[in-house]
């Protein structure tokens, strides 16, 4: 009988995965290679499409957080055509999209993401727990579901910044500059400004051998987005701050 492995990684692993020489990577046979699981944390778009390229259609994005367990799961289809979403429920998990008042929203609005299940927690050792609305716990996200039933995830609700009284949720912006492939990685957060309340940063690592300015990374942006969405900080380093199990820390990039 034919052997089949899989694999579960965080998405910084895949990256480093992907970053390897191909003289490397031909050294071993993935072919028996039947789904890579990634969790933990957002991936990429463009790391999203050059996994399913290097490995065929063997991904599989996994949402879900600690307290609210497994949420949904997009698969290889719907991830080669739409890199960002977070998939489909998965069977016997409700999830409810609520504005502010507790009040579900139609599609393609983004509100408040609830998640009901049999398995998630029962609460914080110090007997807190998390919000509760909609037969549902508050997964700390903010998202919106397509017309065929994809959900896409816009952000976490303490992540959304007001800059110059417009509403911004950075992981949009995130999302846009990780799919230049002039970039490694690049992560955005928001910092106070005097002018505007708040504003973008942008902390980027360039692909070698790639020359990337100021006004390229803005340029890119200013194409493809509102203007109020364009980062007025843009940093380069060589590696985003990260913990040992690869989880970012933005706090470090404010």
């Amino acid at each position: 009988m034919k052997k089949s492995y899989h694999s579960i990684v965080v998405p910084t692993m895949l990256r480093r995965i992907c970053d390897l020489d191909p003289a490397t990577l031909a050294r071993f046979n993935t072919g028996s290679l039947r789904f890579i699981a990634s969790s933990g944390s957002a991936i990429a778009p463009g790391l999203v499409t050059e996994t399913l390229d290097r490995f065929g259609p063997v991904l599989y994005n996994i949402y879900g957080s600690t307290e609210v367990a497994l949420a949904t799961i997009a698969g290889p289809a719907d991830l080669r055509r739409h890199p960002t979403t977070a998939g489909r429920r998965v069977t016997g998990v409700g999830i409810a999209i609520l504005d502010d008042a507790g009040n579900p929203v139609p599609d393609g609005t983004v509100g408040r993401v609830f998640v009901a299940n049999s398995f998630r927690f029962d609460g914080y050792t110090n007997g807190a727990t998390k919000e509760s609305a909609g037969g549902g716990l508050s997964s700390g996200d903010k998202g919106y579901f397509d017309a065929d039933g994809r959900l896409f995830i816009v952000g976490r609700e303490d992540d959304m910044i007001v800059s110059g009284g417009e509403n911004v949720y950075p992981l949009e912006v995130e999302n846009l500059l990780n799919g230049d492939g002039r970039i490694v990685e690049a992560a955005v957060v928001g910092v106070d400004d005097e002018r505007f309340g708040q504003v973008l940063k942008a902390v980027i690592v360039v692909a070698d051998g790639e020359i990337l300015t100021e006004d390229d990374v803005k340029k890119l942006v200013t194409g493809r987005l509102a203007r109020f969405k364009v980062p007025k900080i843009i940093e380069f380093t060589d590696a985003l701050p990260r913990t040992a199990t690869g989880k970012l820390l933005r706090r470090k990039m404010i």
